[in-house]
C-alpha cells in the first residue's frame, strides 16, 4: 500500500511538472507562435513599403506604400486602401489607447519631395504632419485619404521651424537645423525612464548625410502628448494644408550614434526588453562605425548635456544608447550591422516582431517575416520559421 502511495505521488509530480512546462512554453509566447510566419502584400506599384502596424486583437495588418496605406487580414487578403497622398508617408504606428494608426507624412520641396510630386512639391509650403488612420472605416479599395473620412492630420511647426532655419556651423551660415530632413520613425511609448504611465508619440528626425556637417550625428525625437490632440485633428486638403497643431512638442531628446542616411526609418518601442529600437540606412562617415541598427537604453530619465559637434554651447536632453551589440571603443557607440527594418519594423510582444523584407521586381511589394528578438552581436533577431 505505501509504495502504491508513493508511486502515485511521483506519477502526480511528474504530470504537475510536464504541464507546468507546457503551460509556461504557451504562456511564454502569449499567441505571438500561432501568428503566420509571413504576410505577403502583394504587387503594389512603384513606392516601396515604408512601415508596418498590426491589430492583433481585429487580426488586421497595415503596410505605407509611401502615398498609400493599405490594409490586410492576417493570411495576406486585401481589405481595404487608402489612396492619393502626393506626399512621403512613412513609419507607422498603432495607438494603444484609441486603437488608431498614427503615420508620419511629409510634403517638402527637396528631391524626395520631387521625386514623388513632381512640379507640385515647388509650389508647396513645406509641411509635416502625422497622419492618423480611422481603422474601422477602412472598408474597401481605393479609399480617397482627403474625401472618404478615414483620415485626420496634426501639423507639427517646430519640424517645420527646424526643416527651415538656418544655422552657423563651422562659422558658415547651413540650412537645415540639427540637420532635419524631416519626419520619419514613429511610436508610442512611455516617458524616458518610466516603464509605464501615459504612452506618448515620439517621431523621429529624418537627418541628411552631409558628410562635412559635425552637428548632425545625433538621432533627434520630439515627444507628444496626443491626448487632446482632437481639437488639432483635420482632414487634409492636399491644395490648402492646414497648420493646426501643436505648439510645442512635450520634449525633445537627441541620442549620439553618428550620422545616418536620412535618419529614423522605422522606431519600435519594445516592451519585452523595455527600450526603444531604431532601424536606419547606414551613414557614410568613416569615424564611424556605421550601424543599421540601434537601442535606446529607456530605463533612465533623459541626462541633458553639451551635445557634441555644435559650435558653442548647445545643451539638450540625451538619452544613452543601451549596452548591447557591438560596441566601438571610438566613439563609444553600440549597435547591429542588421540589413532589415528600415522598411518596417513592429512589435508582437514578448520579443516577436514582424520586420519587413521588401522587394522591388516586378513592382514594389513586401512580405512581412516573423523574428524573435535575441540581442545577439552577429544578429539582433532570429526568424522564426514553421
Amino acid at each position: 500500500m505505501r509504495f502504491n502511495t508513493l508511486k502515485n505521488a511521483f506519477l502526480i509530480l511528474c504530470m504537475l511538472f510536464f504541464t507546468g512546462n507546457i503551460l509556461h512554453a504557451a504562456d511564454s509566447n502569449n499567441g505571438e507562435s500561432s501568428l503566420p510566419t509571413s504576410i505577403y502584400t502583394g504587387l503594389q506599384g512603384k513606392y516601396h513599403v515604408q512601415g508596418i502596424a498590426i491589430d492583433k486583437e481585429k487580426g488586421h495588418i497595415y503596410f505605407s506604400f509611401t502615398t498609400r496605406l493599405i490594409k490586410m487580414d492576417l493570411k495576406g487578403n486585401l481589405i481595404g486602401s487608402v489612396e492619393g497622398l502626393t506626399g512621403h508617408l512613412g513609419c507607422l504606428t498603432r495607438n494603444p489607447v484609441d486603437g488608431r494608426i498614427y503615420g508620419s507624412l511629409e510634403y517638402k520641396n527637396d528631391a524626395i519631395g520631387k521625386g514623388i510630386a513632381g512640379e507640385k512639391a515647388e509650389k508647396r509650403d513645406n509641411a509635416f504632419y502625422i497622419v492618423i488612420f480611422d481603422p474601422d472605416k477602412i472598408t474597401r479599395p481605393n479609399m480617397s485619404a482627403e474625401k472618404d473620412g478615414v483620415m485626420t492630420s496634426v501639423y507639427l511647426k517646430e519640424v517645420v521651424d527646424d526643416f527651415e532655419a538656418t544655422v552657423i556651423h563651422k562659422g558658415e551660415e547651413i540650412k537645415h537645423r540639427y540637420g532635419c530632413a524631416g519626419i520619419d520613425g514613429v511610436t508610442f511609448a512611455p516617458e524616458v525612464g518610466k516603464k509605464d504611465g501615459k504612452m506618448l508619440l515620439y517621431v523621429s528626425y529624418g537627418i541628411y548625410n552631409d558628410l562635412k556637417r559635425t552637428d548632425n550625428d545625433y538621432q533627434v525625437m520630439r515627444a507628444y502628448d496626443t491626448s487632446k490632440w482632437s481639437k488639432y485633428e483635420n482632414p487634409l486638403s492636399q491644395e490648402n494644408m492646414h497648420k493646426q497643431g501643436p505648439a510645442k512638442s512635450k520634449d525633445l531628446y537627441f541620442v549620439y550614434t553618428g550620422n545616418t542616411d536620412w535618419g529614423i526609418q522605422n522606431l519600435a518601442y519594445d516592451p519585452a526588453t523595455g527600450n526603444m529600437l531604431a532601424a536606419v540606412y547606414k551613414g557614410k562617415k568613416k569615424e564611424f562605425p556605421n550601424f543599421a541598427f540601434f537601442m535606446f537604453d529607456w530605463s533612465k530619465p533623459a541626462k541633458k548635456m553639451q551635445l557634441k559637434g555644435y559650435d558653442g554651447k548647445m545643451i539638450q536632453k540625451t538619452i544613452p544608447l543601451a549596452s548591447q551589440g557591438i560596441y566601438d571603443e571610438k566613439t563609444g557607440t553600440y549597435g547591429w550591422h542588421f540589413k532589415f527594418g528600415v522598411t518596417g519594423l513592429c512589435p508582437l510582444g514578448n520579443g516577436y516582431f514582424y520586420i519587413s523584407h521588401s522587394n522591388s521586381k516586378p513592382q514594389q511589394s513586401c512580405t512581412a517575416k516573423l523574428y524573435k528578438w535575441t540581442g545577439a552581436p552577429d544578429g539582433p533577431f532570429q526568424l522564426v520559421t514553421e
